[in-house]
């Protein structure tokens, strides 16, 4: 009996440590590209003069800022910060033309890539040896800060200075490839690379795409991998805590939202919860039935052309099956400011299960779909914000006409699985 005991003790013991050293493992978070420029001793930038790109997620993971961490490090001098939309700090409105200016805590240069210049000027480069570039993106082709990487390469090959990107996670991960390509006409600093709406790429890995399409002969480019990461990670696997990248997307799972209503969101016809405290995870507008666009949402995967406009006879919410891995609620709200400011709106609250299979994007479409073109569209003002997000005006057309949208989003499935494979020169994870 006492043989059997300390048999168990032991079990029990050895069980124990093994669960302890799992754990530890799993709650080791990603190693940063920054920790990891920081950890190699800033062998990349040893002896330059450097200007940092930067925004309030540009930290490492333990949230020192980038600023710091360049700042206290021996033989590197930080000289200028440049700042994206919403600027170094996040405190400017999406859209708002941002000045160049002091920065107010360091005393250094902030100069501004989203007002007079999107680019880095000659001026803005002439002391500097290497721009670091360090922003946090959301895996979506139309948030600019993807724009911006690529006109900071450019600009370093221009002037013949080095450009180094500091990793960071695709909150979305890896795997995702999602939407069309930019058709000709249809470029734009929010249709800014070739690339599907969703692209499953790191901020790293999109550098080196961009070399190779944009400045082949640029041999200055240094991307600063993590470690421990992995293409099948989300935000959630990561270990790592979510900083705002900007004003509406407070947090890791607002990037999927983003995806799915941010395009139809454009149109500035109907609120997307921008104004409310639920951006992007809400579609309404005053006037709308939120019981009936709920179920015609929730039908339309199963009947394509499901219209909210039919007749309410043919809703049931109660027998509606959503698909796979997307809920819809009937909401009522009143935003707080933009869109329909003080207004009472009805519509629904978006429900996503990345764990499952649901197509964000083409979400956007079905919305829109389901109110009908003449609602959504309304004066035509914003028809061609809406067309440079997609990436072509097809969509629209089709919409307008009352068409289905079948064929199109086959042949934007078809585009996704083509970039799958002609990306795999540039993955640098596994």
């Amino acid at each position: 009996m006492r043989y059997g005991s300390s048999r168990l003790t032991h079990l029990i013991t050895g069980l124990f440590f093994t669960w302890l050293v799992c754990a530890s493992v799993v709650a080791q978070p990603v190693k940063l590209g920054v920790d990891v420029l920081r950890d190699g001793g800033f062998e990349a930038l040893r002896g330059k003069r450097v200007g940092l790109v930067a925004h309030p997620a540009s930290r490492d993971s333990r949230f020192k800022s980038t600023v710091e961490v360049l700042r206290g490090a021996r033989d590197v001098e930080l000289v200028a910060l440049f700042g994206p939309e919403h600027g170094v700090y996040g405190d400017e409105y999406a859209g708002d033309k941002i000045a160049d200016r002091s920065d107010p805590r360091t005393g250094l240069p902030a100069y501004s890539l989203y007002g007079a210049n999107r680019k880095p000027t000659e001026a803005m480069l002439e002391s500097l040896d290497a721009l670091v570039f360090d922003l946090q993106d959301i895996g979506a082709r139309s948030y600019t800060y993807v724009s911006t990487m690529r006109a900071c390469m450019e600009a370093c090959a221009e002037a013949g200075i080095d450009f180094v990107v500091l990793d960071r996670p695709n909150p979305l991960g890896g795997e995702r490839i999602e939407g069309g390509f930019v058709e000709e006409g249809f470029e734009s600093f929010i249709s800014n690379l070739p690339v599907p709406y969703v692209h499953g790429m790191t901020m790293g890995e999109l550098a080196l795409l961009v070399k190779d399409k944009y400045t082949p002969g640029y041999e200055k480019l240094t991307v600063i991998k993590m470690k421990g990461w992995e293409r099948s990670m989300r935000w959630k696997d990561t270990g790592l805590k979510w900083v705002i990248t900007s004003p509406h997307i407070p947090h890791a799972e607002t990037c999927a939202y983003y995806v799915a209503t941010g395009i139809v969101g454009e149109l500035d016809t109907i609120s997307i919860g921008v104004g409310y405290t639920q951006p992007f995870e809400l579609f309404g507008a005053p006037g709308v039935d939120g019981e009936r666009l709920a179920a015609a949402m929730h039908r339309s995967w199963k009947y394509p052309n499901t219209v909210y406009l039919q007749d309410p006879k043919t809703y049931d919410l109660a027998r509606s099956s959503p698909p796979l891995g997307i809920t819809f609620r009937p909401v009522w709200f009143k935003p707080f400011y933009s869109r329909f400011k003080g207004e009472v709106c009805q519509g629904v609250q978006v429900y996503i299960d990345l764990d499952k299979d649901v197509n964000l994007v083409e979400t956007n479409f079905r919305l829109a779909q389901a109110l009908g073109g003449e609602f959504i569209f309304g004066d035509g003002s914003r028809d061609r914000s809406f067309d440079i997000a997609t990436g072509t005006n097809k969509a629209r057309l089709l919409l307008m006409e009352g068409a289905p949208l079948d064929e199109l989003f086959a042949h934007w499935r078809r585009q996704s699985e083509s970039f799958r494979k002609d990306r795999e020169k540039y993955l640098l994870y596994p």
